[in-house]
């Protein structure tokens, strides 16, 4: 667990020393919204095709991001939802089936599992990876971590959260979440979000 940790926060701080040194502010949100999920190598798929059983079958992504079906050979998976793959081999086997009727799921997303974890490291009492979950919070989050030790600077905390324009810094006064009660920074966290917690300097 520490060697992930220490790779996944090497790539979000690199990645951020690219971004604006200073520090933004966010909102709390009532509603996070969670991204449809795409398909990635390594994924197991449960391809069902309606009326023929011969082409319904579990499938493994392979490395290069395609799956191999029945009658409409290698196709690409990697990046789509399961949605649009089942699409796509449905205009497929038109050729082949009279009004073919093909559903995708997703049996085990193993590629998803690193993207859709929260992190936190730092002066707190149990660093560790975590999975996601809807509605979960810095306070939840650092609550599983054990807290913070007496050496921690809570109100030093920073949330790295990387976005469509890069990877950005949100302060999270910590100490005033569980001290004061002020949830004004105790924001709704989002799949692969980092929450670093400094120690104090005195």
């Amino acid at each position: 667990m520490p060697n992930i940790l220490s790779i996944v926060l090497t790539v979000f701080i690199l990645t951020s020393c690219s971004t604006s040194g200073s520090l933004e502010t966010i909102a709390p949100e009532q509603n996070v919204s969670i991204p449809e999920y795409k398909i990635g190598a390594g994924d197991q798929l449960y391809i069902n095709v309606w009326k023929n059983q011969d082409l319904s079958l579990n499938m493994l992504v392979r490395p290069d991001g395609k799956i191999s079906v029945p009658l409409v050979g290698d196709i690409h998976a990697v990046g789509l939802p399961a949605e649009t793959l089942a699409a796509q081999l449905n205009e497929r086997l038109k050729k082949f089936i009279r009004d073919p009727e093909v559903t995708v799921i997703v049996t085990s997303p193993i590629s998803a599992e690193f993207l859709t974890r929260v992190r936190i490291t730092g002066a707190v009492n149990a660093p560790q990876s975590t999975q996601h979950r809807q509605g979960m919070t810095v306070l939840d989050l650092l609550l599983q971590a054990g807290s913070l030790t007496p050496f921690a600077d809570g109100d030093g905390a920073i949330l790295y959260r990387k976005t469509d324009d890069g990877v950005k810094r949100y302060s999270v006064e910590l100490d005033h979440i569980i001290k004061q009660g002020d949830i004004s920074t105790n924001y709704e966290l989002r799949p692969s979000d980092i929450l670093i917690v400094p120690e104090s300097l005195f």
